[in-house]
Formats: structure tokens, sequence, C-alpha cells
């Protein structure tokens, strides 16, 4: 299968931080899968040094939140200790706020834009087509800016992104339902909590459909590092599991109906840990 070269011309100025979810905010570890020696901050702190500046302006948006006031409160806090001169707080509790919010010089001066956890569908269904997610996307191509989300903050960087499907159904033939994400990741698919909530098969479930695309499934406390739209860094204490799936010959993916288990063969696994790097191959132009 022949591939493009990303151009570095092509390449987004920005940097994504992918994050599995449940990353630790208390300084200690918080399950015993913490590697002894590891920095228990580092996913957060990542955050902070990517921006390159010693006082960071983050905007913290808990829109997917169903607790946004609390979510906000816990990113506020380690936030500031970790040095963010200011952290202010975007929430919309539907589409037509967004449409009256003018939040473009608040988008312009930030260095990060924090997604946090929630509702995946939320983020895509308020914020999928208004002037607010046109101006991330500007900025992530043109401008240094980090660009955070964890749990459903990150799986809404996905083109495809999951919307339903668990470990009780997964194993069902069209149990797993997609829509489209913000796409700040072309042709791939971002789940999150991967080996925690058991989610390797309603991921082959949407690489199986959608052959073109690559899974990238995030360990909780772990995250990717993405920079020039292309290069992926792991960082945290847990794996980041890739299904690519652009050898397979045979699937049952059209028996939706039939009330079968998922039948897929000969995808191909990747396993990588804290400090790998693995490079998205670019199998058609890179466009946002």
């Amino acid at each position: 299968m022949g591939k493009f070269e990303l151009s570095d011309k092509l390449a987004p100025a920005g940097k994504l931080v992918v994050i599995g979810g449940h990353e630790n905010k208390m300084g200690r570890p918080e399950t015993e899968m913490q590697k002894e020696g590891d920095d228990p901050l580092e996913v957060l702190e990542a955050v902070i040094s990517l921006t390159e500046k010693s006082s960071p302006v983050i905007e913290v948006i808990t829109t997917a939140s169903g607790e946004h006031e609390e979510s906000f409160a816990d990113y506020l806090r380690i936030f500031k200790r970790l040095g963010a001169v200011e952290v202010g707080h975007i929430f919309h509790h539907n589409r037509g706020e967004v449409l009256l919010d003018d939040l473009r010089a608040r988008i312009e001066r930030a260095d990060v834009l924090f997604f946090t956890g929630g509702d995946q569908l939320k983020l895509t269904s308020i914020y999928g087509g208004t002037a607010l997610l046109s101006q991330v996307k500007e900025r992530y191509i043109s401008a240094p800016i980090v660009i955070a989300g964890t749990s459903a903050g990150a799986m809404a960087f996905s083109t495809p992104m999951i919307i339903s499907g668990n470990k009780d159904n997964q194993q069902l033939v069209g149990a797993v339902r997609i829509t489209t994400g913000f796409s700040l990741l072309k042709n791939i698919c971002v789940d999150t909590h991967f080996v925690d909530r058991s989610r390797f098969v309603r991921m082959s479930q949407v690489i199986a459909t959608n052959p073109g695309c690559i899974g990238i499934g995030i360990e909780e406390d772990t995250a990717l590092i993405v920079e020039h739209g292309k290069t992926i860094r792991v960082i945290g204490s847990g794996v980041v599991i890739i299904i690519d799936g652009f050898g397979t010959k045979a699937s049952n993916v059209t028996e939706y109906d039939s009330g079968k288990c998922i039948s897929i063969s000969d995808l191909k696994v990747s396993i990588l840990n804290d400090g790998a790097v693995w490079e998205i191959p670019a199998l058609e132009p890179l466009f946002i």
C-alpha cells in the first residue's frame, strides 16, 4: 500500500496530548500498576512542559462532564500547582450557548486547551461545525498550541469516534456504534481506559468496519504525545495498544442483524510502553 510523505509545511504546528483517563492528579501512585521510579505526575506535567512556557495560559473545557464544576476545580488545583499562571473554565450546556458565546480572544490567548472526560458525544454534538471548533483546528494547524484531552475528551479527537459498545455486548456484530469526532487525528480511532475496561474487541470491530483506520487504545494514567501530526511518543504508567486492520482478509462485520459474535482475521497488534515512539502511517494526504 502506497504512503504519502507528510512534509514539514503540511504538518500541524500544534501538539496533542491524548490521555487514557484517570491520570494521576495527587502526586502519588493511584494504582498498583504505577512503576517504581515513575514520575506520578508525568502525564499532566507534560501538558505544561510542551508549551515551553514558564507560566502558560490554560483553558479547561468541561462540557463533556456531568460534574463540570468539580472537574474544573480538580484541574485548576493541579495546573496551578504545576505552574499555570491563568486557568480558565469553558462549559456549555447546549449548542445554542456555543453559537452565542464569543470565545475567540480566549482561544487565541490560550497556550493549552484541555478537554476533560465525560461523554464524548456531548462534545461533538455541541461543538461540531461551530466557529469555536474551527478556531481550535486553525490554531492546531498554525500555532504551537497544546491541545489535550482525557478519557471522553481524548476520544473526541478521533475519526471515527466510538459512542457505544461495552464489554458485555462488544463481541456481537454491530453492537459498537461510531460517529465522526473532531478529526484532530485523521483516520485514527482513540479508545481510553483500554485495558482496565476490556475494550479490545470493541476497537477491533471499529477497525474491521473501517480498515483504512488505525485503532489506538490507551490505558489509564497513560498518554500519547503527538507532534507534527504523525510522531507519537508514549508516556505514563500503562500501555498503548495499536490495532492495524490494513492486512485483514475476512470478517463478518456486514452481518450486523444476525446476532452472531464478531469474527476478524489477520489484525496486526502492537503494544507500546513508556518512552516508545511510533509513526502514524500517512496513507493519504493529511488535511484537517
